[in-house]
């Protein structure tokens, strides 16, 4: 049966940490401690693998983190599920990729691992700037075979021997097309709408004490398998078939007035 207690699940970037600004609106921070103090569960629902979380989502009152796409589920500090790409298979996805004349970022646990070299690839290396400012791709290149990974991103472009590349990756992964030639990839099996599922099962509740707030392609897994789902003001088309509510943006308070519109604070 429906109880008071619901489950909350968030994107970051463009769902609670503005793309604009690059902080959280002060409005977001209430709303999460509201629905924090009224008993609701809050999950972040992430493509990012653990360690990229930003440390300022860190310090607000979520219950749980759902990382690396449903991959590596955490709960109170507890490990509930954790999942990573076999050795033998790790290796065979970084010779695939070169062989294809792709970019390749690996994302683990512990950190992400990039080329010892800079790369054609402008989104590449943007990304990498960034995971720099949170003190990750420093300690290993992925030349130095010392990379454990749960997922990755390839980057390509009009050179990438594409028609080889995605075929030999999706025998066993699921491939997140990110537009302007970046995928998202992922073992089968997880996703976003799977980190959902697992929660609601663990905690015993049911598909409609869940509420699904995001913005962009990747967060469609979590909207295909929701059904209170709610995208941000400035958010991705391909999320408008699934969609319940569409709020204001991040920026104009748009997390607290969508949770406002559903009674959750």
């Amino acid at each position: 049966m429906s109880t008071n207690k619901k489950a909350l699940f968030f994107d970051i970037d463009g769902t609670i940490l503005s793309e604009i600004t690059g902080k959280i609106p002060e409005s977001a921070s209430a709303a999460l401690q509201k629905a924090h103090d009224l008993g609701h569960l809050l999950f972040i629902n992430t493509g990012r693998t653990i360690c990229c979380l930003p440390p300022m989502i860190c310090q607000l009152p979520f219950s749980g983190y759902l990382c690396g796409c449903g991959s590596y589920i955490v709960y109170n500090d507890e490990v509930l599920t954790s999942t990573q790409i076999p050795k033998e298979r790790q290796a065979e996805i970084i010779r695939q990729v070169r062989a294809s004349n792709a970019g390749l970022l690996l994302e683990g646990k512990e950190d992400c691992y990039r080329s010892s070299h800079i790369t054609r690839f402008a989104k590449l290396e943007g990304t990498c700037r960034y995971l720099a400012t949170l003190g990750l791709t420093r300690e290993h290149y992925i030349e130095s075979g010392l990379c454990d990974f749960d997922k990755f991103v390839i980057y390509t472009d009009e050179q990438t021997d594409i028609d080889t590349l995605l075929p030999a990756l999706a025998k066993d992964m699921d491939l997140i097309d990110r537009l302007g030639g970046v995928y998202e990839v992922v073992p089968k099996g997880y996703s976003k709408g799977t980190a959902i599922d697992f929660i609601l099962k663990h905690f015993g509740l049911e598909l409609d004490d869940a509420y699904v707030f995001g913005d962009s392609s990747n967060d469609l897994a979590m909207f295909t398998y929701g059904k209170h789902t709610v995208a941000l003001g400035h958010h991705d088309p391909v999320l408008d078939p699934y969609t319940e509510y569409v709020t204001d943006t991040v920026e104009n308070d748009g997390l607290m007035k969508a949770m406002a519109h559903y009674g959750l604070i």
